[in-house]
């Protein structure tokens, strides 16, 4: 049997180096095949044709079966990939495009049938904001780069710290006294260079949310303190945006998508007002499970490329709830609020 392999790949190989066409080859190597199979069916037990060939047809069966299914799922993979490359081909590469390079990054979500190469275009196109590039953050702007999304933007005013990297997986220890936008605008683009990453390197307030929300189609809140989480909420209603907000304490997190313009509540209406200090004690104050950060960030990244491609159903009145500790999940329905001051007239 390893002398009909070594046959099949001196085929294969030589008649490349040789320069025949694939499709020749592949008809070679199935006449090969079909002589093997005969021999194997027709000739009597312990002859020596037979017997120099594997001795038994169901190996050959097995490899061909094997041989049929993986050439069926390269050609679903082929079509795939022409259906998500357009026709036309221009000097200049618009967001719809996509190199070879990247068709081949993306083939397991050009796959899926949820997402296809049309989900794969909206992420291409999509722009995401990306408050915090800490605990939350760090996650989210990892998998958001490594999925495609276009454009991805990024603010935060702190510099990498030490104690951070218990968590913060996007930094690194030579990042230590570097401001944590250009340590994950840095690992962000070494992941994937056909992204393009924005960052922001100062804190996110009253004065700018609004310009700087109105440039992005989806934002991702991964801060730590009430203040900027009930800002980000606010702009986003205003804005008609919708929102991710994650939280963590300790072994717990939990995440949801804000959208009142689709009918779903605010952070506002779930959370009227912050909790007295001492009641919400800070992860430096209380502590966090390294891991965690990474399970709920990526869960917040899961739910964003699901609202840029229309994939499945997203935490919209819903709050998912992890805990780490006991390793549980629950979901609690959320609905808006009468009266809330922030999204009741939206």
């Amino acid at each position: 049997m390893l002398r009909i392999l070594f046959l099949a790949a001196l085929i294969w190989w030589g008649g490349r180096f040789l320069g025949l066409p694939r499709n020749l080859r592949f008809g070679l190597l199935a006449i090969l095949f079909a002589a093997v199979l005969a021999v194997q069916l027709t000739l009597p037990d312990g002859h020596p044709l037979r017997e120099g060939t594997g001795g038994a047809a169901a190996p050959w069966l097995l490899l061909g079966g094997f041989a049929l299914v993986a050439g069926f799922y390269a050609r679903i993979v082929a079509g795939l990939k022409t259906r998500a490359q357009p026709q036309d081909t221009q000097m200049s590469q618009p967001a719809s495009t996509f190199t070879e390079s990247e068709l081949d990054r993306y083939a397991r979500h050009i796959v899926l049938r949820e997402l296809g190469g049309s989900g794969q275009k909206r992420l291409k196109q999509a722009r995401v904001l990306v408050i915090g590039a800490g605990g939350l953050g760090a996650p989210v702007l990892q998998y958001l780069a490594a999925a495609g999304a276009g454009t991805v933007g990024v603010i935060d005013d702190d510099v990498v710290d030490n104690a951070n990297l218990q968590r913060q997986v996007i930094h690194r220890d030579a990042d230590i006294g570097k401001p944590k936008v250009f340590s994950a605008q840095a690992a962000m683009q070494a992941q994937n260079p056909f992204v393009d990453v924005r960052p922001y390197n100062r804190r996110l307030t009253e004065e700018t949310a609004a310009e700087l929300f109105a440039d992005y189609d989806l934002i991702l809140d991964g801060t730590d303190n009430f203040e900027t989480r009930y800002l980000a909420n606010r702009t986003a209603v205003a804005l008609g945006k919708p929102l991710i907000s994650g939280a963590l304490s300790q072994w717990e997190g939990q995440l949801s998508v804000f959208h009142p313009a689709k009918g779903g509540p605010c952070y506002q209406c779930i959370f009227p007002e912050a909790p007295a200090p001492g009641l919400a004690p800070s992860c430096s104050e209380a502590g966090v499970a390294g891991p965690l950060p990474g399970v709920v960030g990526s869960m917040m990244a899961v739910e964003a490329v699901k609202l840029i491609t229309g994939a499945g159903a997203v935490l919209q009145g819903e709050m998912l709830i992890y805990d780490g500790l006991y390793g549980e999940t629950r979901k609690i329905r959320m609905a808006r609020r009468q009266g809330c001051p922030v999204c009741g007239n939206a």
